[in-house]
């Protein structure tokens, strides 16, 4: 689902001559299509060099448990993107929310789903600090989170260090180990629900899509977020409460990033400290690729899953050719590039429309 905060039609966007418009593909159609084929081929070829790729429960539902959570972490970074901002803290951010999930399952024994909701409140309520201290002291965004990226990571060793023994809460509630190894297809009658290869735990992905989805192009608040991050002075001029879709959109990505914390430490099955630490990376990745502008104003929450999964595929596929974490690193970093050089040319794209039109 792609979300653009665009100028009205106009006069010179009609034929003037009775020549019929040419029916063309928007570029954002164009670009999810070009990731859909891309991720195929990548599956395909790896299929072929390593048959072992296709495997269901070796490779296909790790994979597919990690796009789950990268997709949320993809979209914890889009949020903030959409009104020109940036989170360098959304690895420490889902850290901090994981903490109070396994202090509660290990300390007060709190159930699955309750301490989830404890897990999204942290996330959430520190999201919402960070996007106060820009809109109050609007200091750019890069800035203060670069900070709580900092502070988050004191605080959090902290936390663990004096809560746990050993850095980690090992506890595990009723649910959490079915919920960590089992899929859709172990819950219903044979292949109804899916096959053995999808995860349960990719439920929370699709509802965060949904979601994100809906309030985008749905809602008026979704609509001012864009505009904030299309044009901050003139969204302010016609009466949106900016400051307030600044914290709004910090308090989104706080509570994104808590739920990918607290899936990544369903994969793994405990809560610690490091959960996060290689969240910043497939943030970026995702989102970009998937068509979200870093400049704001412009999102694509089908376009994150896209790109997260591209991400995805390419890392497992590598990693089963034997490719080391630096050589992954490298393929990934160009990757990034790639996706920045794209996101400079819609950029430019976007404002020549915009001229043309005027």
């Amino acid at each position: 689902m792609k979300t653009v905060v665009a100028p009205p039609d106009s006069e010179t966007d009609r034929p003037t001559d009775g020549a019929r418009p040419a029916h063309r593909l928007p570029f954002w159609v164009n670009q999810r299509l070009g990731l859909v084929v891309l991720i195929i081929a990548l599956a395909a070829l790896f299929g072929v060099l390593r048959p072992a790729f296709f495997d269901e429960r070796l490779v296909l539902f790790p994979l597919m448990r990690d796009i789950s959570t990268l997709t949320v972490v993809a979209l914890a970074q889009m949020v903030v993107l959409s009104i020109g901002h940036m989170n360098l803290a959304v690895g420490r951010m889902a850290a901090f929310g994981a903490f109070f999930a396994g202090f509660g399952y290990d300390r007060l024994g709190l159930s699955l789903p309750l301490g989830l909701v404890v897990c999204l409140v942290a996330g959430c309520a520190i999201g919402a600090l960070t996007g106060w201290i820009i809109a109050r002291t609007g200091v750019n965004s890069f800035v203060v989170t670069l900070a709580m990226d900092f502070a988050l990571l004191g605080l959090v060793s902290l936390l663990y260090s004096a809560f746990t023994e050993n850095a980690a809460f090992t506890t595990r509630p009723d649910g959490l180990t079915e919920l960590r190894s089992s899929s859709l297809a172990d819950v219903c009658l044979g292949q109804v629900c899916g096959s053995a290869a999808v995860p349960q735990i990719i439920q929370f992905t699709l509802i965060a899509l949904v979601g994100l989805g809906f309030l985008y192009s749905r809602t008026r608040m979704g609509r001012e977020l864009l505009l904030t991050g299309a044009n901050p002075s003139a969204a302010e001029l016609s009466g949106i409460p900016t400051g307030r879709r600044i914290v709004l959109a910090h308090a989104l990505s706080g509570l994104l990033a808590a739920l990918a914390g607290f899936m990544a430490a369903v994969g793994t099955g405990t809560f610690r400290a490091s959960i996060g630490e290689d969240f910043m990376l497939p943030s970026f990745l995702g989102s970009v690729l998937g068509g979200t502008l870093l400049t704001g104003g412009v999102v694509s929450v089908v376009g994150a899953l896209l790109g997260t999964s591209l991400v995805g595929v390419i890392r497992k596929g590598l990693d089963l050719l034997g490719a080391g974490l630096e050589s992954l690193n490298i393929y990934l970093g160009c990757v990034l590039l790639l996706a920045l050089s794209a996101d400079r040319v819609r950029t430019v794209v976007s404002y020549r429309k915009v001229v043309r039109s005027t």
